[in-house]
């Protein structure tokens, strides 16, 4: 490896690690094969939980591997193998399955571990870029990670070793996720917290305004009630409705204002004569972000959008603002 010397160098050391990693994880697809289909098979029919073992390096991808395969619908831990030595494996049954990571298949404390997994009688799947490994031997299935060469310029630092671990990893937790009939919703209950869990659970009738907050006048009521309404809502329009409580119309603080500059009495007028009868509303309860999408949609922005039930009674009010604010995007 001759020395870098300049930044062209460091561009082509760079390229030339990715191009050795993603040839890495392209080779494994032809590895799909039985045994894959085969892990899927074990895992789905897994009563208890998976778990994932690995040291040094492979641990790392190991307790990554652990947090996806919770994330989607196959409950995981991660199992330190020298701790597990030492009393953890007690968290281990033999309604378990174990995945257990070793690039070189002759990790000490992963070969240790084995004959204490076979006695509590839980099947073991190896990961090994060795599969005539001592771990490899030991286990009840193998997934063949091996590579060509390491993207290490000397190879000896794991790299395109841990990528292709982790890349199997993956490919291995969603296929068990597909095979599951893992949907978007499940996902959702493990996701509740930040933007992606915001997006698949909050839905509209989770923020919409309602009761006080939702300004409701009568069609023949003057337009001072209508701006009143408005104001002690502390909304941007309210919605107007006929002697059975249906919605006919919307009137917003900008109709008011309008109105006010063509007749100064005009507060003292009906409702329905500023009221826009042809107004944007909503039924039934979609996601939040799916009523963003329509909000974005529209030919004309609007900043509010009713609520109304199965009868078109108006029951509560979404604003834009309260969309963007909730953090769904």
């Amino acid at each position: 490896m001759s020395r870098i010397l300049g930044e062209r160098s460091v561009r082509a050391v760079a390229q030339e690690v990715l191009r050795i990693e993603a040839q890495a994880v392209e080779a494994l697809a032809e590895r799909i094969d039985e045994s894959f289909e085969r892990a899927v098979q074990v895992l789905l029919a897994c009563s208890g939980r998976l778990v994932v073992s690995g040291v040094g390096k492979s641990g790392a991808i190991a307790r990554k591997l652990a947090g996806t395969f919770s994330s989607t619908g196959t409950p995981a831990l991660f199992l330190h193998p020298t701790e597990a030595a030492h009393g953890d494996l007690g968290t281990v049954t033999a309604q378990d399955v174990a995945l257990l990571l070793s690039y070189s298949g002759e990790s000490d404390e992963l070969v240790a571990l084995c004959p204490a997994l076979k006695r509590l009688q839980v099947f073991t799947i190896a990961m090994t870029g060795r599969p005539d490994s001592t771990l490899g031997r030991m286990a009840d299935l193998v997934l063949d990670v091996a590579v060509e060469r390491e993207a290490c310029p000397h190879n000896l630092a794991p790299t395109a070793s841990t990528t292709a671990m982790l890349a199997m990893g993956d490919a291995l937790a969603l296929a068990t996720m597909v095979a599951r009939g893992f949907t978007p919703d499940d996902f959702a209950l493990n996701h509740p917290a930040g933007a992606l869990g915001r997006r698949l659970l909050l839905r509209a009738h989770d923020v919409m305004r309602t009761g006080e907050a939702l300004a409701i006048v009568p069609q023949d009521a003057p337009l001072r009630d209508a701006l009143f309404a408005i104001t002690r809502a502390g909304a941007g329009a309210a919605c107007v409705v006929d002697e059975n409580g249906v919605m006919v119309g919307l009137v917003t603080d900008g109709d008011i204002r309008r109105r006010l500059l063509q007749d100064e009495r005009a507060l003292s007028q009906p409702v329905h004569e500023a009221m826009n009868r042809h107004f944007y509303r909503l039924q039934g309860n979609p996601l939040a972000i799916e009523v963003l999408e329509k909000f974005q949609s529209l030919p004309v922005k609007i900043g509010d959008m009713p609520v109304l039930d199965e009868t078109g009674r108006p029951i509560g009010m979404i604003a834009l603002k309260d969309l963007l604010r909730i953090g769904i995007v």
